[in-house]
């Protein structure tokens, strides 16, 4: 059902891309050298929409490596967490291989 959602969802996105893409087919020039915009080895001349989408693309990389680098602390503490959790569960073995058969000191008493 969540797939179904997802793909409604995305459908008119990725039409309105490529309807996006078919328009803006003019070729365009970048230029990369602000100092001497007569430059030939700075000048990149594409479709538009591939400044576009080349565009996105670097922004879902800055973004992902970003969030990424920002959750670092979070993915460290857990796996300390991880860590404590398995040397407790160690510890609690090692307690109840050494526990009497007969159950505990309490049970003993009575």
């Amino acid at each position: 059902m969540f797939r179904m959602i997802k793909f409604l969802l995305m459908l008119p996105v990725a039409i309105a891309l490529v309807l996006f893409g078919v328009a803006n087919r003019q070729i365009v020039t970048l230029i990369l050298d602000p100092v001497s915009p007569q430059a030939e080895a700075f000048k990149v001349s594409v479709p538009l929409f591939v400044f576009f989408f080349a565009t996105l693309a670097i922004g879902i990389v800055v973004g992902s490596a970003s969030t990424w680098l920002a959750q670092g602390r979070h993915r460290r503490a857990e796996r300390q967490f991880r860590r404590e959790r398995d040397r407790l569960q160690e510890e609690c073995a090692k307690l109840k291989a050494a526990a009497p058969a007969g159950g505990t000191a309490l049970a003993a008493l009575r």
